[in-house]
């Protein structure tokens, strides 16, 4: 932005005449802002489905009877049935990035419903399952009390898990939230078309 006085103004105007030009309008810029920052959560997403797809590599080289000694000897427990769900949320995002790409209203609709139904509900469930090992590991730091299956590396697997269900939820809750403020400019941009 110029100083006043501090260079060349064209003759017959003092530099303010910028008042009767036109402005982009506000649910445009909004929409710009909102989409960014989706497509900045999606890639947060991935980041998760990578450490997600780390855990799962051993059963799945399991099942393709693909065997890796230094796998093996990690004794990962078998994955649950959330984790398998919530990795086919993945597919969500490719629809979001579509829905960013055409700003299309149902696109983005079709994303909220996919993270709600293959992210959040399987992370939900999974906070649910682990929360009375994570509790009473943190209460009395006794491994001993912890069902011996649900123990990797002397650590309660439901405390490793909710490092990540933490994260998970966080980015889950900014995709939704930016996804309905999309979903809110593009109507109002619709309406006035």
């Amino acid at each position: 932005m110029a100083t006043p006085g501090a260079g060349p103004v064209a003759n017959g105007t003092d530099g303010t005449d910028f008042l009767h030009r036109q402005k982009v309008a506000s649910h445009y810029q909004l929409s710009v802002v909102n989409k960014s920052r989706l497509k900045f959560s999606i890639y947060l997403h991935y980041v998760l489905f990578a450490i997600m797809l780390v855990k799962l590599a051993e059963d799945i080289l399991d099942r393709l009877d693909i065997f890796i000694l230094e796998l093996e000897e990690l004794y990962i427990p078998k994955p649950a049935l959330w984790e398998w769900i919530w990795s086919a949320s993945i597919i969500s995002t490719y629809t979001g990035l579509k829905a960013i790409r055409r700003s299309n209203v149902t696109d983005i609709k079709i994303y909220i419903g996919m993270i709600l139904l293959f992210a959040v509900a399987p992370v939900l469930y999974a906070l649910g399952y682990y929360l009375m090992d994570v509790w009473t590991y943190m209460d009395t730091r006794d491994i001993t009390q912890i069902d011996e299956s649900e123990v990797w590396q002397g650590y309660p697997v439901g405390l490793i898990w909710y490092s990540f269900l933490i994260l998970a939820s966080q980015v889950h809750i900014f995709q939704l939230l930016f996804a309905f403020k999309l979903v809110r400019f593009w109507s109002v941009r619709r309406k006035k078309e």
